[in-house]
Order: C-alpha cells, then sequence, then structure tokens
C-alpha cells in the first residue's frame, strides 16, 4: 500500500481522536452532557450526525454490492428507506424532543418509556435495555465486518509481523480508535465527529460515481448500456420483483422509528423550532448518498465488465474502484469516507448501549445514588464491554455487512417503531400495551430469522422479517393497550 495512502488515513484518525479530546472538555463533566451533550446541538450537526450515524458501512459497502450483483431492482431498499426518514423527522422527531425533556428530562428511550408510563417503568426499562444491547451488539459487529474487509482488501500484509489476520487487524485498528474518542468525548464527540464523517462521506458518493462514468480511465459510460444488453432487466427497477420481494425492500423504512442510535439525535437538537431546518440539511444529505452509492453500484459493475474484473465479493467494490481509479492521497481520503460511514454508526451504538447498561441497569439494580462522575465512568466502562462482545460476534471473516444491518434493523424497529409512534401520539396508550408490544416485536423477528421465513416464506419467497415484527407489535399494543384502560395523554 503506497504511503500517501496511508498518510492520509493517519490523518483522519488523528483528527477523529482530537475532536474527542475537544468534546472531553467540553461536555462530560454531567451524564446529560456526555450522553446528549447537555440537548445543545445545533440543527446541522444534529442532522448529519443522524445521517452519518444512520448510514453505516453498508450505504459504501452492502448497497453498492447488492446493486453490482442484482441491478437496479436493489434501489427499492433505498427508495423505502428515504421514505421511513421523511416520515421520521416528521412526526417522530419533533414530539420526541418535547416529550423527552418535559417527561423528567430523560436522558434513553427506556427512560422516556418509563417515564411515559411509570405504572410498567421497571419492565420498560429492563426489557428496552435488554433489546438495545442485545441486536445493537449485532449491528456494532456489522460495522466492524466492514472494517475488516477494508483492511484485508486494501491493506493485506499491512504488519506481517503481526499474529493477526488482515481481517482481524481491521476489526481492532477500527474498534479501538472508535473507543478512543467515543469513550473520552461521550455524546458530542460522536455527533462533531459524525458531522466531519457525514461530509467526508457525501464528497466521497458523489465523486466515485462521476469519476467512473467519465474520469480518465473510467470508460464506463458505453459500459453501462453493454450490460444492460447483456443482462436485460438490469437496469429495471422491476425486474424479478416479486409483491413479496417489493414489500421486503421498500418496508426498510419502517425501521426508522425504532433505531435508538438515529432517534437519539431528535432529543439532543438545541429546541424545537431548529427540528425542522435540521430535518431539511438531513433529508437532502441522505438524498445525496443514496443516489451516489447506487450510482456507484451502477457504473462499478459496467467498469468490472469493461476490464474484465471479476469481484469474489461484490461488498468490496468500492474499495477496489478506489485503489484503481485515483491517485493514493484521493485512495486515502475515499477509504477514510468509508472508515467515516462504519466508525460513525458504531460510535453511535457503542454509546446508546452504554448509556442503556449504565441508566438502566447500573443505576436500576446496583447504584441508584451513583454521582454523576460516576455514571460517565461506568458508561465509557460499558462502551468498551459492548465493543469486546461486538469483536468477537464480528471474528467470522465470511459474515456479510448487509445480512447483519438487516437483522438488526428489523429487531429495533418491529420492537420500538410502534411503540415509539404510539406513544407520542396515541393518547389511549397503557403501560401493558407498551410492554406487549416491545416483547412482541423483538420475539417474532427473531423467531422469524431462527426460522428462516427471512429466507423461505410462502413457496420459497423472502420475506423481510420487520413487516410481521412490526405488525405484530403494532395490534399488540393496540389490543393489549384497549384491554387495559386509558393512560395519561400523548403530547405532540
Amino acid at each position: 500500500m503506497q504511503t500517501g495512502t496511508l498518510i492520509t488515513l493517519a490523518l483522519y484518525f488523528v483528527l477523529m481522536i482530537g475532536v474527542g479530546l475537544f468534546a472531553w472538555r467540553k461536555s462530560t463533566d454531567t451524564s446529560e452532557g456526555y450522553l446528549l451533550a447537555g440537548r445543545n446541538l445545533p440543527p446541522a450537526v444534529a442532522a448529519l450526525s443522524a445521517g452519518a450515524s444512520d448510514m453505516s458501512g453498508w450505504l459504501l459497502l452492502g448497497l453498492p454490492g447488492a446493486l453490482y450483483a442484482s441491478g437496479l431492482v436493489e434501489a427499492w431498499i433505498g427508495i423505502g428507506l428515504f421514505a421511513g426518514a421523511v416520515v421520521n423527522w416528521i412526526v417522530v422527531a419533533p414530539r420526541l424532543r418535547q416529550q423527552t425533556e418535559e417527561l423528567g428530562n430523560a436522558l434513553t428511550i427506556p427512560e422516556f418509556l418509563a417515564n411515559r408510563f411509570p405504572d410498567k417503568a421497571f419492565a420498560l426499562r429492563v426489557v428496552s435495555a435488554i433489546v438495545i444491547v442485545a441486536f445493537f451488539t449485532v449491528y456494532t459487529a456489522a460495522g466492524l465486518v466492514g472494517g475488516g474487509k477494508l483492511f484485508e482488501t486494501a491493506f493485506a500484509g499491512l504488519l506481517p509481523n503481526i499474529a493477526l489476520s488482515d481481517y482481524m487487524l481491521g476489526i481492532w485498528i477500527t474498534a479501538l480508535v472508535v473507543l478512543a474518542y467515543t469513550m473520552v468525548g461521550g455524546f458530542l464527540a460522536v455527533s462533531l465527529t459524525d458531522f466531519v464523517q457525514g461530509c467526508i462521506m457525501v464528497v466521497a458518493l458523489v465523486l466515485m460515481p462521476l469519476v467512473v462514468m467519465f474520469g480518465s480511465g473510467g470508460e464506463a459510460g458505453g459500459s453501462i448500456a453493454d450490460v444492460a444488453a447483456s443482462q436485460p432487466g438490469f437496469l429495471s427497477l422491476t425486474e424479478g420483483l416479486t409483491l413479496l420481494g417489493f414489500i421486503s425492500a421498500v418496508t426498510w423504512g419502517l425501521g426508522y422509528f425504532g433505531q435508538p442510535h438515529i432517534i437519539v439525535r431528535f432529543m439532543a437538537i438545541s429546541t424545537i423550532e431548529q427540528v425542522k431546518t435540521a430535518r431539511n440539511i438531513g433529508l437532502t444529505w441522505m438524498g445525496v448518498a443514496l443516489i451516489g452509492a447506487i450510482g456507484i453500484g451502477i457504473t462499478g459493475r459496467a467498469y468490472a465488465e469493461r476490464k474484465g474484473i471479476l469481484f469474489e465479493d461484490p461488498e468490496t467494490i468500492f474499495i477496489v474502484l478506489s485503489e484503481l481509479l485515483f491517485h493514493p492521497l484521493i485512495t486515502g481520503f475515499l477509504l477514510a469516507a468509508l472508515l467515516a460511514a462504519i466508525m460513525s454508526t458504531i460510535s453511535s451504538q457503542l454509546l446508546v448501549s452504554s448509556s442503556s447498561l449504565t441508566e438502566d441497569f447500573y443505576r436500576l439494580f446496583l447504584r441508584q445514588q451513583a454521582s454523576e462522575r460516576e455514571r460517565v465512568n461506568v458508561g465509557r466502562i460499558c462502551v468498551a464491554i459492548v465493543a469486546l462482545a461486538a469483536i468477537a460476534i464480528a471474528a467470522d471473516p465470511d459474515s456479510q455487512v448487509l445480512g447483519l444491518v438487516s437483522n438488526a434493523w428489523a429487531g429495533f424497529g418491529a420492537a420500538f417503531g410502534p411503540l415509539i409512534i404510539l406513544a407520542l401520539t396515541w393518547d389511549k396508550m397503557t403501560g401493558a400495551g407498551a410492554v406487549a408490544g416491545l416483547v412482541t416485536g423483538a420475539a417474532v423477528v427473531a423467531i422469524w430469522i431462527a426460522g428462516g421465513l427471512n429466507a423461505s416464506f410462502m413457496g420459497g419467497q423472502y420475506l423481510y422479517e420487520i413487516v410481521p415484527g412490526f405488525i405484530a407489535a403494532w395490534l399488540a399494543i393496540v389490543i393489549v393497550s384497549k384491554a387495559t384502560g386509558t393512560a395519561r395523554p400523548a403530547r405532540g
């Protein structure tokens, strides 16, 4: 690997750790500062932080790889996600910002639910914390798999005397850098690094397909027509698309309402009035990013066909094109963009998992009167514990980024999605209904995955597990709430 690329990446790592040290001096004296940056994020930082923590390594690995392999039909996932994000910003963001502050200044989603339904506070905090930690450990592992694939593909033999495979070396380097700024700087560090990472990501996502299409040596423009001719339907949004396949793709958008690492950004925006500004910035960023990722998959396939390049793992297309088409310094920037996508999500997930372990386990069961400093330090320890568990899961080099992300995304979307929407908008929801929805959503997703129904359902067709999980959770909340009476009115 050429020196220029390594220098660029080294500078990127230094920048991330520097931001962590800055945040450490600004907002880690109290648990509110460490977990929510004092509810004082500017709208641009909140918007790009939500976007960057959402669009993990799957945006530069999983989605382009799926489009490379199957064609434009895979774009329905991105379309569904964008639609879900629009509704999330309009329905959930302003209400969650307002109600979490009004209801006991809740710092975590489990704490908000407990304050919203005090009769079931204990059950809601414990069950929701278990779901968060379990699914986020898997989700974090997906990000580490992306880091492993990056180093395995782009930095093979970087440290030949290390008794680790290139894949595991990548996992450990990614994890240690994220731990450095997350443990030190907390939510403010994560949000500020997300902002920087979001800017890097969107530049890379615009730059890559343009260079592949029109840059020197790209030659992909005419090749797209060749691919379309040799593989009919490659550029079609409907080729081979079944009804269940369409539902499975677009319903990825349902997951947004239940992603704690995304919606916690809404809680931290400085004022309710600035939610609209953050929404406009966030949705613009997301639209450009998704179009860029789709473009990488399509133009990358055309370039590979023209050059006779064979990809054993389509999820590495962004990495390989970065090395083939760009100067080493630019390659370093592009690989930093991939690491940005990976690290922004991992850091957010680690912090949310840590907050649940600290606020909903440690304080609840061990030290109810823990001081602010003690809670911050326990949070740092919990970040490291979750990271180690995720490293163990990610150790399998055959893991697929998109597969791990889809499972975790469905788990959160089904468990928390209906629960959050109805808690914010339905005045007849009860604590018993909340518990029923939370347990039902998580259980149905787990059973669907364990039974292989996400791979073979109704004659072998694929049905994404979020669909039955979301529906079952919504019904459970409504039925149990009506059977157990009325609750305090929701506001907003």
